[in-house]
């Protein structure tokens, strides 16, 4: 632990695994003390993890459970095959039926002018 401090471990520290050990108070005054912010929301705050605990519902019914895989090469690829669907093809109900790469390429689109209009002559 004081490693990790000294070196990269600054940084802010999110949604901790609230057990015993990563909320006493020697663990957490000792991240105060090394400059770590920290962020523990109420125990079962269904805000803190739904969006993965989606994605894993989906992984789960629309990918794992259908495949009977051999091997752990077989279901790495099988899911990573499945992950760039849902990134790339799967519509979105969220998004307004796009795919999450349609959506964040429109808005970096937006965000970042085209480079040639940024040139001056």
């Amino acid at each position: 632990m004081p490693l990790a401090i000294a070196t990269s471990f600054k940084r802010v520290l999110r949604r901790t695994v609230e057990t015993a050990q990563f909320t006493s108070f020697a663990w957490t005054d000792r991240l105060r003390r090394s400059g770590v912010r920290i962020s523990m929301d109420g125990k079962g705050r269904f805000l803190d993890n739904i969006f993965i605990e989606r994605l894993w519902r989906s992984l789960k019914y629309e990918c794992v459970y259908l495949h009977a895989w051999e091997t752990g090469s077989e279901a790495k690829a099988g899911i990573r095959k499945w992950m760039t669907f849902y990134n790339h093809q799967r519509p979105h109900s969220a998004l307004g039926g796009r795919p999450p790469a349609v959506v964040y390429r429109l808005r970096k689109d937006e965000t970042q002018p085209d480079q040639q209009m940024q040139r001056v002559a």
